[in-house]
């Protein structure tokens, strides 16, 4: 038996009981399809005798993905433990199958809300933001590990969702490993990530670090901001987001490309915060991006002000409609003693 069966043994589940979880990966419980491969939903007894909502990953060769990349998925979230990262259930390799068992986060990913900005609010969006970069300290520096992680394709589609909207991150397949006694160095490894959301200076050297993700932490923030997606492949037209927002920020008309429900929703100042932050955050210099540490002093800024502005204007809106109701009310009966008068 090889080291990685037993360390993670324990976490190996029959792929009758995926099976019958999916019901035989039925079409209609696919949730989305990856890199990785298709997502199904389910529901499945674990063995403390409780059923839970899951969600299985099905590994597809034909995506490009393979045991290497299965094995890391597996090993990472095993290993990784906190609120804003999304959890391991347990395995499947069976009959040619991998198939990796989440939790499932009721909302989806974050993609598929960010042209939304009813359903995911502005206020929404900065606790997400927050939330994310928490993870991607965690995985950086916690001081409990021997080791630090970096996860190497950081996006949206990676951040899923909660039922009260608690951002998680997921995907962990691409991720590697270092010394914690060398977390601040490069590592020389084959280019992975995704188109748009990929570190320029990865490109370049082939050596990635933990400015890397947060080059691509630095996209998400954009693409929260705005409303818009990182690239369209469906449009022949489209500008990578990258060099929209540098060259709006730039110029001071960020405003120009932020979705108006967003815009109408937002504190001036936590705008600015925001917005200089995630700017910092695609410095064509790794050395001089902001430590995930000073993304998340300022997302922390961000949401302060942010929710300075919710909460003075309750108070107004509340006030407005104790008069609006009295003024209601009182028309109302004064027509019904109109009435009367002329019975």
């Amino acid at each position: 038996m090889s080291s990685f069966d037993n360390n993670f043994n324990h976490l190996k589940i029959p792929l009758i009981d995926v099976q019958n979880a999916t019901n035989h990966f039925a079409d209609e419980n696919i949730v989305r399809r990856d890199g990785f491969g298709y997502e199904y939903k389910g529901q499945l007894v674990i063995s403390s005798g409780q059923l839970i909502d899951i969600l299985a990953r099905r590994l597809d060769d034909m995506y490009g993905q393979g045991t290497k990349e299965f094995k890391t998925e597996i090993m990472m979230l095993a290993s990784l433990k906190h609120q804003n990262l999304v959890s391991i259930v347990g395995f499947c390799d069976e009959d040619k199958e991998k198939i990796i068992i989440y939790n499932y986060e009721a909302k989806g990913s974050l993609d598929q809300y960010l042209s939304d900005p009813v359903t995911l609010t502005w206020t929404q969006r900065l606790h997400i933001s927050l939330g994310i970069a928490r993870a991607l300290s965690y995985i950086h520096y916690d001081k409990q590990r021997t080791f630090s992680v970096i996860h190497r394709d950081v996006k949206s589609s990676k951040i899923v969702l909660g039922d009260k909207w608690e951002a998680k991150l997921s995907g962990f397949e691409l991720s590697t490993v270092q010394p914690a006694t060398r977390r601040h160095g490069l590592v020389l490894d084959a280019l992975c990530g995704t188109d748009g959301y990929r570190d320029p200076a990865y490109v370049r050297s082939g050596g990635v670090s933990h400015k890397s993700d947060v080059y691509s932490f630095g996209m998400v923030l954009f693409e929260v901001l705005t409303g818009r997606r990182v690239y369209d492949p469906d449009n022949k037209d489209w500008t990578f987001l990258s060099k929209l927002v540098k060259s709006h920020y730039e110029k001071g008309t960020l405003n120009d490309i932020i979705h108006p429900g967003l815009l109408n929703q937002m504190d001036s100042q936590a705008l600015k915060v925001f917005s200089e932050v995630a700017y910092c955050c695609l410095n064509d210099q790794r050395a001089q991006r902001p430590s995930i540490e000073r993304v998340i002093f300022a997302l922390e800024q961000a949401l302060k002000h942010q929710l300075s502005r919710v909460n003075s204007v309750r108070p107004f809106l509340f006030r407005f409609f104790q008069q609006y109701t009295f003024l209601y009310l009182l028309i109302h009966f004064m027509a019904i003693g109109f009435e009367g008068t002329q019975g």
